[in-house]
């Protein structure tokens, strides 16, 4: 996990300050635009269960997202990794292009300009895909330094990125070099290991790796302010596993990953689970 030393080593920070019940974030290089954010409980949000759909238990989701008016999704593990288009009613994998065997597929976004960028886990490689033709393309590149864990894209075309600890960075859509990066807070509880991330234009998504938490976070302020208990999704996808005759390790590895958003609705699975769920937050 990195430290926020670590942040401050690459030239962009935020700093918090708690003064009287009040976070003052003020992010280094940023015009002086200072947001004040009150440090309350985030509020518990409710999953309301629309559908379950049928999900390949052998896909190891890193990355979920809607892009061009299809479901995209990025898969990891060494030598099984690849990026793929599903059918959401069906399940079925429409199209599918592997990585290189070394790679370890993570986090999916599109870029403003419409082409997939899929990180990898340790490699510092970011995959660029054009996907307008019936089988994507990689077009290049992109570097960066640390671990690639989740990926996202804001209104303004910037991307966001998690590494697996509590801090997020916010890079460039032209060359991905990091622009302003911060880490988020949780009043009375964890932010740690952040992972798949989804923006759905008002708010930033986090799974929380290892955990049935789903994360709401204020970009504004950099904080927690609702929470998702997803254990429920959890349950069920360890239910229909073992009824299928299928063993996995819920606690540890074939853990709840994977959001993506297509207007009110929230589509929501895990790991190497074979169902995904389609769901709404009542209220949101």
């Amino acid at each position: 996990m990195r430290s926020a030393g670590a942040v401050g080593a690459v030239g962009v920070a935020i700093a918090a300050v708690l003064l009287g019940g009040w976070w003052l974030f003020v992010r280094d290089g940023d015009a002086p635009d200072l947001g004040v954010c009150r440090a309350i409980d985030p509020e518990i949000l409710e999953l309301d269960v629309l559908a379950e759909h049928p999900h390949d238990p052998d896909a190891y989701t890193q990355g979920l997202l809607f892009a061009g008016g299809r479901m995209w999704e990025s898969t990891g593990l060494r030598g099984e990794s690849d990026l793929r288009m599903v059918d959401v009613g069906t399940g079925e994998v429409l199209v599918e292009v592997p990585l290189a065997p070394e790679l370890f597929g993570e986090g999916l976004a599109e870029s403003p300009s419409g082409e997939l960028v899929q990180l990898t886990w340790t490699s510092g490689t970011a995959l660029r895909w054009d996907i307008a033709a019936d089988e994507p393309e990689r077009i290049g590149t992109f570097s960066y330094e640390g671990e690639g864990w989740g990926l996202t894209t804001l209104d303004s075309d910037e991307f966001v990125m998690s590494d697996g600890s509590d801090v997020l960075e916010v890079r460039s859509p032209e060359d991905f070099s990091v622009t302003s990066s911060f880490i988020v807070e949780r009043p009375g509880g964890g932010a740690d290991r952040l992972n798949e991330l989804e923006w759905d234009g008002e708010a930033l998504w986090a799974n929380r790796y290892r955990s049935d938490e789903i994360l709401r976070i204020d970009m504004d302020c950099g904080v927690v302010d609702g929470v998702v208990d997803a254990s429920a999704l959890t349950e069920r996808a360890e239910e229909l596993s073992l009824a299928a005759g299928i063993e996995r390790d819920f606690e540890r590895d074939d853990v709840l990953n994977g959001i993506a958003v297509d207007g009110a609705r929230m589509f929501i699975t895990g790991k190497r689970w074979p169902v995904m769920f389609e769901a709404t937050i009542p209220g949101h």
